[in-house]
């Protein structure tokens, strides 16, 4: 796939899922056991900053990650890597991606286009 710009809608992501998690002091961590879900932060990319997050804990141990803000050009291979602090809990490999902020967008306008009167005027997704 390629963008029509380097900040196209389509590059941007706010869920991704991973394989399973290799967990550095605690394998799992105690609050993401007890609450299957953990607020913390992540990265995918050496230099990039640390992104807000929401953990949901699955049983086969992976994860799914929803970030606080969408982020660009994250992509299935990569991985995942959680913090708390300064404190590096683990990473996983990512394996798959949720729906691109584009096609969000794309959900939304079909939703609104259809509760209008003139459905025959939507125009047809390219």
């Amino acid at each position: 796939f390629k963008a029509p710009s380097t900040n196209h809608p389509a590059l941007y992501r706010d869920l991704l899922r991973t394989n399973r998690v290799h967990w550095i002091a605690e394998e799992p961590p105690a609050e993401l056991v007890r609450d299957k879900m953990m607020e913390c932060h992540f990265r995918f990319q050496h230099q990039m900053a640390l992104v807000p997050c929401v953990l949901t804990l699955n049983q086969d141990g992976s994860v799914w990650v929803t970030l606080v803000k969408p982020a660009r050009a994250i992509a299935p291979g990569q991985f995942a890597v959680f913090y708390k602090g300064d404190e590096c809990l683990g990473s996983g490999k990512i394996l798959r991606m949720g729906p691109s902020v584009y096609t969000m967008q794309q959900g939304k306008k079909r939703e609104e286009g259809s509760k209008k009167e003139d459905i025959d005027k939507i125009e047809p997704a390219t």
